[in-house]
């Protein structure tokens, strides 16, 4: 599998995943699990961005973790779902 991912996947995030990273995925294939991950890890974490305040009460741009593992958790779960 590692071949597979490493030759077909590369750093093109914005591409579409191929089809036997999606199958293996969706069958519970841990590495192609984490390529779909990966793929959408921008993502998640750009929809993830709020406006938070540290402790001198100044506003700045963060990421809120617990919004962005609730989405991987959620992309996951919607892998396995998917009816091939």
């Amino acid at each position: 599998m590692n071949g597979m991912i490493n030759s077909n996947v590369g750093n093109n995030e914005r591409g579409l995943l191929p089809y036997p990273i999606i199958l293996a995925a969706n069958k519970g294939e841990p590495e192609a699990m984490k390529v779909v991950v990966l793929h959408y890890g921008s993502y998640m974490t750009s929809l993830s961005m709020r406006k938070l305040r540290d402790e001198h009460g100044n506003t700045y741009w963060g990421i809120d973790e617990d919004t962005r593992e609730r989405l991987r958790a959620k992309l996951m779960q919607s892998v396995l779902a998917f009816k091939i």
